[in-house]
Protein backbone atom coordinates (compact mmCIF):
# COMPACT_ATOMS: atom_id res chain seq x y z
CA UNK A 1 0.00 0.00 0.00
CA UNK A 2 1.34 3.42 -1.01
CA UNK A 3 2.15 5.88 1.76
CA UNK A 4 0.84 9.44 1.68
CA UNK A 5 3.37 12.15 0.91
CA UNK A 6 2.05 15.71 1.00
CA UNK A 7 3.73 18.45 -1.01
CA UNK A 8 3.61 22.21 -1.41
CA UNK A 9 5.62 24.09 -4.02
CA UNK A 10 7.57 27.31 -3.55
CA UNK A 11 5.12 29.61 -5.33
CA UNK A 12 3.72 32.50 -3.26
CA UNK A 13 1.69 35.68 -3.62
CA UNK A 14 0.35 38.60 -1.57
CA UNK A 15 -2.32 36.42 0.00
CA UNK A 16 -0.33 33.27 0.69
CA UNK A 17 3.33 33.03 1.70
CA UNK A 18 5.48 29.90 1.69
CA UNK A 19 5.61 29.83 5.54
CA UNK A 20 1.79 29.89 5.59
CA UNK A 21 1.73 26.99 3.12
CA UNK A 22 4.25 25.14 5.26
CA UNK A 23 2.00 25.52 8.31
CA UNK A 24 -0.87 23.90 6.38
CA UNK A 25 1.43 21.21 4.99
CA UNK A 26 2.55 20.17 8.46
CA UNK A 27 -1.02 20.16 9.77
CA UNK A 28 -1.98 17.79 6.95
CA UNK A 29 -0.09 15.17 8.98
CA UNK A 30 -2.56 15.74 11.86
CA UNK A 31 0.07 16.28 14.57
CA UNK A 32 -2.67 16.55 17.22
CA UNK A 33 -3.40 12.85 16.61
CA UNK A 34 0.32 11.99 16.83
CA UNK A 35 1.51 14.04 19.80
CA UNK A 36 -0.13 14.63 23.18
CA UNK A 37 -0.30 17.77 25.24
CA UNK A 38 2.86 18.24 27.36
CA UNK A 39 4.86 15.91 25.10
CA UNK A 40 8.51 16.92 24.69
CA UNK A 41 9.05 16.93 20.93
CA UNK A 42 12.54 16.82 19.44
CA UNK A 43 12.72 18.72 16.16
CA UNK A 44 15.77 17.15 14.51
CA UNK A 45 17.39 19.60 12.13
CA UNK A 46 20.82 20.41 10.72
CA UNK A 47 21.90 23.91 11.78
CA UNK A 48 24.45 24.16 8.97
CA UNK A 49 28.20 24.35 9.24
CA UNK A 50 29.78 27.80 9.59
CA UNK A 51 29.93 29.25 6.06
CA UNK A 52 27.14 27.03 4.74
CA UNK A 53 24.11 28.88 3.34
CA UNK A 54 22.00 26.05 1.88
CA UNK A 55 20.61 24.89 5.23
CA UNK A 56 16.89 25.32 5.93
CA UNK A 57 15.93 28.86 6.89
CA UNK A 58 15.07 29.26 10.58
CA UNK A 59 11.97 31.32 9.67
CA UNK A 60 10.46 28.15 8.19
CA UNK A 61 11.18 26.22 11.37
CA UNK A 62 9.11 28.70 13.37
CA UNK A 63 5.93 27.58 11.59
CA UNK A 64 6.53 23.99 12.63
CA UNK A 65 7.21 25.12 16.19
CA UNK A 66 3.97 27.14 16.22
CA UNK A 67 1.97 24.18 14.95
CA UNK A 68 3.40 21.89 17.65
CA UNK A 69 2.89 24.42 20.43
CA UNK A 70 -0.71 24.98 19.32
CA UNK A 71 -1.58 21.44 20.46
CA UNK A 72 0.06 21.96 23.84
CA UNK A 73 3.22 20.00 23.14
CA UNK A 74 6.69 21.34 23.97
CA UNK A 75 9.11 21.41 21.02
CA UNK A 76 12.87 21.91 21.10
CA UNK A 77 15.36 22.09 18.23
CA UNK A 78 18.18 19.59 18.31
CA UNK A 79 21.12 18.07 16.50
CA UNK A 80 24.16 16.01 17.51
CA UNK A 81 27.83 16.86 17.50
CA UNK A 82 29.90 15.90 14.49
CA UNK A 83 32.49 13.16 14.25
CA UNK A 84 34.80 15.31 12.13
CA UNK A 85 36.45 18.44 13.53
CA UNK A 86 34.50 21.53 12.46
CA UNK A 87 32.29 24.28 13.83
CA UNK A 88 29.83 21.77 15.35
CA UNK A 89 32.29 19.36 16.97
CA UNK A 90 31.17 19.99 20.54
CA UNK A 91 28.13 21.72 22.03
CA UNK A 92 29.72 25.09 22.77
CA UNK A 93 30.81 25.65 19.17
CA UNK A 94 27.70 23.91 17.85
CA UNK A 95 25.35 26.27 19.67
CA UNK A 96 27.30 29.33 18.57
CA UNK A 97 27.17 28.14 14.96
CA UNK A 98 23.41 27.57 15.23
CA UNK A 99 22.91 31.08 16.64
CA UNK A 100 25.12 32.61 13.93
CA UNK A 101 23.00 30.87 11.30
CA UNK A 102 19.83 32.38 12.78
CA UNK A 103 18.50 29.53 14.92
CA UNK A 104 17.82 31.63 18.00
CA UNK A 105 14.75 31.32 20.20
CA UNK A 106 13.59 34.77 19.07
CA UNK A 107 13.48 33.59 15.45
CA UNK A 108 12.32 29.97 15.79
CA UNK A 109 10.24 30.15 18.97
CA UNK A 110 11.96 27.12 20.50
CA UNK A 111 15.06 26.44 22.63
CA UNK A 112 18.00 24.39 21.39
CA UNK A 113 19.46 21.28 23.01
CA UNK A 114 22.50 19.49 21.60
CA UNK A 115 21.20 15.98 22.01
CA UNK A 116 24.44 14.15 22.80
CA UNK A 117 25.80 16.67 25.30
CA UNK A 118 28.88 18.81 25.58
CA UNK A 119 31.36 16.42 23.97
CA UNK A 120 29.10 14.03 22.10
CA UNK A 121 29.24 11.28 24.72
CA UNK A 122 25.70 11.44 26.15
CA UNK A 123 23.98 8.45 24.61
CA UNK A 124 21.67 5.57 25.42
CA UNK A 125 22.34 2.06 24.19
CA UNK A 126 19.47 0.63 22.15
CA UNK A 127 19.51 -3.11 21.33
CA UNK A 128 18.92 -4.10 17.71
CA UNK A 129 17.32 -7.38 16.71
CA UNK A 130 17.56 -9.10 13.33
CA UNK A 131 20.09 -6.58 11.99
CA UNK A 132 22.78 -7.49 9.48
CA UNK A 133 25.67 -5.62 11.09
CA UNK A 134 24.92 -4.11 14.50
CA UNK A 135 23.56 -5.51 17.75
CA UNK A 136 23.61 -2.23 19.66
CA UNK A 137 23.16 1.43 18.71
CA UNK A 138 24.34 4.53 20.60
CA UNK A 139 21.47 7.00 20.28
CA UNK A 140 21.81 10.60 21.49
CA UNK A 141 20.21 10.82 24.94
CA UNK A 142 17.89 13.79 24.46
CA UNK A 143 16.43 12.34 21.26
CA UNK A 144 15.98 8.92 22.80
CA UNK A 145 14.24 10.43 25.84
CA UNK A 146 11.96 12.75 23.87
CA UNK A 147 8.28 11.78 23.63
CA UNK A 148 8.08 12.45 19.91
CA UNK A 149 10.24 13.32 16.92
CA UNK A 150 9.85 15.71 13.98
CA UNK A 151 12.60 15.20 11.42
CA UNK A 152 13.21 18.20 9.16
CA UNK A 153 15.72 17.44 6.43
CA UNK A 154 17.37 19.50 3.73
CA UNK A 155 17.38 17.12 0.76
CA UNK A 156 20.68 17.32 -1.14
CA UNK A 157 23.51 15.30 -2.59
CA UNK A 158 25.85 13.40 -0.29
CA UNK A 159 29.34 12.08 -0.94
CA UNK A 160 28.81 8.79 0.92
CA UNK A 161 25.13 7.94 0.47
CA UNK A 162 24.35 9.60 -2.89
CA UNK A 163 21.76 11.83 -1.30
CA UNK A 164 20.97 12.94 2.23
CA UNK A 165 17.35 13.06 3.33
CA UNK A 166 15.16 11.86 6.17
CA UNK A 167 16.79 8.43 6.52
CA UNK A 168 20.28 9.87 6.89
CA UNK A 169 19.05 12.66 9.18
CA UNK A 170 17.69 10.01 11.53
CA UNK A 171 20.31 7.27 11.24
CA UNK A 172 23.45 9.39 11.24
CA UNK A 173 22.09 12.62 12.67
CA UNK A 174 20.59 11.11 15.82
CA UNK A 175 23.64 9.02 16.76
CA UNK A 176 26.16 10.08 19.36
CA UNK A 177 29.83 10.43 18.42
CA UNK A 178 30.54 6.76 19.11
CA UNK A 179 27.47 5.86 17.05
CA UNK A 180 28.76 7.87 14.11
CA UNK A 181 32.09 6.10 14.39
CA UNK A 182 30.20 2.76 14.40
CA UNK A 183 28.81 3.62 11.00
CA UNK A 184 31.86 5.18 9.34
CA UNK A 185 34.64 2.87 10.44
CA UNK A 186 35.17 -0.65 11.70
CA UNK A 187 38.49 0.01 13.43
CA UNK A 188 39.83 2.59 15.88
CA UNK A 189 40.99 6.12 14.98
CA UNK A 190 44.65 6.59 14.01
CA UNK A 191 47.33 9.03 15.22
CA UNK A 192 49.19 11.07 12.59
CA UNK A 193 52.69 10.92 14.00
CA UNK A 194 53.93 14.05 12.23
CA UNK A 195 51.26 16.20 13.91
CA UNK A 196 51.38 14.66 17.37
CA UNK A 197 53.40 16.67 19.92
CA UNK A 198 53.03 14.17 22.76
CA UNK A 199 51.01 16.49 25.01
CA UNK A 200 49.06 13.60 26.53
CA UNK A 201 45.63 15.25 26.45
CA UNK A 202 44.16 12.33 24.51
CA UNK A 203 45.57 9.91 27.10
CA UNK A 204 43.84 11.86 29.86
CA UNK A 205 40.46 11.90 28.06
CA UNK A 206 40.42 8.33 26.74
CA UNK A 207 37.62 6.50 28.58
CA UNK A 208 38.86 3.11 27.42
CA UNK A 209 42.47 3.61 28.53
CA UNK A 210 43.37 2.75 24.95
CA UNK A 211 45.95 5.51 24.36
CA UNK A 212 49.50 5.70 25.66
CA UNK A 213 52.55 7.81 24.94
CA UNK A 214 55.41 5.81 23.49
CA UNK A 215 58.89 6.82 22.49
CA UNK A 216 59.08 7.78 18.82
CA UNK A 217 62.54 8.81 17.66
CA UNK A 218 63.47 11.74 19.97
CA UNK A 219 60.02 12.49 21.43
CA UNK A 220 56.98 10.66 22.75
CA UNK A 221 53.93 10.20 20.56
CA UNK A 222 50.43 8.96 21.21
CA UNK A 223 49.44 5.49 20.07
CA UNK A 224 45.96 3.94 20.11
CA UNK A 225 45.51 0.31 21.11
CA UNK A 226 42.73 -0.83 18.77
CA UNK A 227 41.89 -3.81 21.01
CA UNK A 228 41.12 -1.50 23.95
CA UNK A 229 39.42 1.26 21.91
CA UNK A 230 35.71 1.54 22.77
CA UNK A 231 34.90 3.68 19.73
CA UNK A 232 33.79 6.85 21.53
CA UNK A 233 35.90 9.04 19.20
CA UNK A 234 36.44 11.64 21.93
CA UNK A 235 40.16 11.61 21.19
CA UNK A 236 39.44 13.15 17.78
CA UNK A 237 37.77 16.09 19.48
CA UNK A 238 40.31 16.34 22.30
CA UNK A 239 43.36 16.72 20.04
CA UNK A 240 43.75 20.41 19.33
CA UNK A 241 46.34 19.80 16.63
CA UNK A 242 44.24 17.51 14.45
CA UNK A 243 46.66 14.63 14.94
CA UNK A 244 43.95 11.97 15.43
CA UNK A 245 41.58 11.09 12.63
CA UNK A 246 39.00 8.54 11.58
CA UNK A 247 40.01 5.64 9.37
CA UNK A 248 37.28 5.94 6.74
CA UNK A 249 37.55 2.30 5.82
CA UNK A 250 33.95 1.08 5.74
CA UNK A 251 32.57 0.17 2.31
CA UNK A 252 29.74 2.37 1.00
CA UNK A 253 26.99 -0.30 0.98
CA UNK A 254 27.89 -1.45 4.51
CA UNK A 255 28.08 2.17 5.71
CA UNK A 256 24.57 2.78 4.38
CA UNK A 257 23.20 -0.41 5.91
CA UNK A 258 24.63 0.51 9.31
CA UNK A 259 23.06 3.95 8.97
CA UNK A 260 19.63 2.40 8.33
CA UNK A 261 20.04 0.07 11.29
CA UNK A 262 20.72 3.13 13.41
CA UNK A 263 17.58 4.76 12.02
CA UNK A 264 15.65 1.69 13.14
CA UNK A 265 17.14 2.03 16.63
CA UNK A 266 16.25 5.74 16.85
CA UNK A 267 12.62 5.08 15.93
CA UNK A 268 12.30 1.99 18.13
CA UNK A 269 10.56 3.91 20.94
CA UNK A 270 8.90 6.43 18.59
CA UNK A 271 6.39 4.14 16.90
CA UNK A 272 3.53 6.32 15.68
CA UNK A 273 5.23 9.38 17.20
CA UNK A 274 7.47 10.57 14.35
CA UNK A 275 6.78 12.96 11.45
CA UNK A 276 9.05 13.84 8.53
CA UNK A 277 9.54 16.91 6.34
CA UNK A 278 11.98 17.21 3.42
CA UNK A 279 12.93 20.58 1.96
CA UNK A 280 13.73 20.28 -1.75
CA UNK A 281 15.18 23.79 -1.81
CA UNK A 282 18.74 24.87 -2.63
CA UNK A 283 19.47 21.24 -3.50
CA UNK A 284 23.23 21.47 -3.11
CA UNK A 285 25.64 18.80 -4.42
CA UNK A 286 27.16 18.15 -0.99
CA UNK A 287 26.05 17.86 2.63
CA UNK A 288 25.39 20.93 4.79
CA UNK A 289 28.41 19.81 6.83
CA UNK A 290 30.63 21.54 4.26
CA UNK A 291 31.70 25.12 5.17
CA UNK A 292 30.31 26.38 1.84
CA UNK A 293 27.32 25.85 -0.43
CA UNK A 294 27.74 25.22 -4.14
CA UNK A 295 24.91 26.20 -6.46
CA UNK A 296 21.84 24.00 -6.56
CA UNK A 297 21.76 21.02 -8.94
CA UNK A 298 18.08 21.73 -9.75
CA UNK A 299 15.74 24.68 -9.21
CA UNK A 300 14.00 24.67 -5.82
CA UNK A 301 11.05 22.26 -6.04
CA UNK A 302 9.05 22.44 -2.82
CA UNK A 303 8.54 20.91 0.63
CA UNK A 304 7.31 17.38 1.37
CA UNK A 305 5.71 15.95 4.51
CA UNK A 306 4.91 12.36 5.48
CA UNK A 307 4.61 9.87 8.31
CA UNK A 308 6.76 7.46 6.27
CA UNK A 309 10.51 8.09 6.22
CA UNK A 310 11.20 5.80 3.27
CA UNK A 311 8.33 7.14 1.16
CA UNK A 312 9.35 10.77 1.63
CA UNK A 313 12.94 10.06 0.55
CA UNK A 314 11.72 7.99 -2.39
CA UNK A 315 9.43 10.83 -3.49
CA UNK A 316 12.18 13.41 -3.00
CA UNK A 317 14.67 11.49 -5.14
CA UNK A 318 12.08 11.04 -7.89
CA UNK A 319 11.18 14.72 -7.89
CA UNK A 320 14.80 15.86 -8.06
CA UNK A 321 15.58 13.45 -10.87
CA UNK A 322 12.43 14.49 -12.74
CA UNK A 323 13.45 18.15 -12.66
CA UNK A 324 15.72 19.80 -15.25
CA UNK A 325 19.29 20.05 -14.00
CA UNK A 326 21.15 23.29 -13.59
CA UNK A 327 24.03 23.80 -15.99
CA UNK A 328 26.86 22.58 -13.76
CA UNK A 329 29.96 20.97 -15.21
CA UNK A 330 29.55 17.91 -12.97
CA UNK A 331 26.01 17.41 -14.23
CA UNK A 332 26.45 17.73 -17.99
CA UNK A 333 25.12 14.20 -18.34
CA UNK A 334 22.07 14.96 -16.19
CA UNK A 335 20.60 18.18 -17.52
CA UNK A 336 17.50 16.57 -18.98
CA UNK A 337 14.45 15.78 -16.80
CA UNK A 338 14.52 12.14 -15.79
CA UNK A 339 18.30 11.88 -15.66
CA UNK A 340 19.82 10.56 -12.43
CA UNK A 341 21.37 13.63 -10.81
CA UNK A 342 22.86 11.73 -7.88
CA UNK A 343 24.62 9.11 -10.02
CA UNK A 344 25.96 11.96 -12.14
CA UNK A 345 27.42 13.51 -9.00
CA UNK A 346 28.63 10.23 -7.48
CA UNK A 347 28.88 7.53 -10.18
CA UNK A 348 30.11 4.85 -7.78
CA UNK A 349 27.29 5.22 -5.25
CA UNK A 350 23.98 3.41 -5.75
CA UNK A 351 21.58 5.63 -3.80
CA UNK A 352 18.74 3.17 -4.47
CA UNK A 353 20.28 0.98 -1.80
CA UNK A 354 19.06 3.51 0.78
CA UNK A 355 15.46 2.94 -0.21
CA UNK A 356 15.72 -0.82 -0.68
CA UNK A 357 17.44 -1.76 2.58
CA UNK A 358 15.43 0.70 4.67
CA UNK A 359 12.28 -0.90 3.30
CA UNK A 360 13.63 -4.37 4.16
CA UNK A 361 14.17 -3.21 7.74
CA UNK A 362 10.52 -2.20 7.98
CA UNK A 363 11.21 1.53 8.17
CA UNK A 364 8.58 2.32 5.56
CA UNK A 365 7.54 1.81 1.95
CA UNK A 366 9.15 3.09 -1.23
CA UNK A 367 5.67 3.34 -2.80
CA UNK A 368 4.08 6.73 -2.32
CA UNK A 369 1.01 8.74 -3.28
CA UNK A 370 1.82 12.42 -3.76
CA UNK A 371 -0.86 14.87 -2.58
CA UNK A 372 -0.54 18.56 -3.33
CA UNK A 373 -1.25 21.20 -0.69
CA UNK A 374 -1.87 24.41 -2.74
Amino acid sequence: MASEVFMTDMSANWNRSVPAKLFDLFNALEPSAVFDSKDLIAIKIHFGEAGNTAHIRPQFIRKIVEAIRSIGARPFLTDTNTLYVGSRTEAWSHLNTAYDNGFTRDVTGAPILIADGLRGSNSIEVPLENSRHLKLAHVASDIQQADGLVVISHFKGHELSGFGGAIKNVGMGCASRSGKLDQHSNISPVVKQKKCVGCGECVHWCRGAAIELIQHEKTKKAKINSEKCIGCAECILTCRRGAISIQWNESIPVFMEKMFEYAKAVLKNKSGKALFLNFLTDVSPLCDCTPFSDRSIVPSIGILASKDMVAIDSASANLVNSAPGNAMSCLKSALEPGADKFRALFPDIDWNHQIEYAEQLGLGSRDFELKLIP
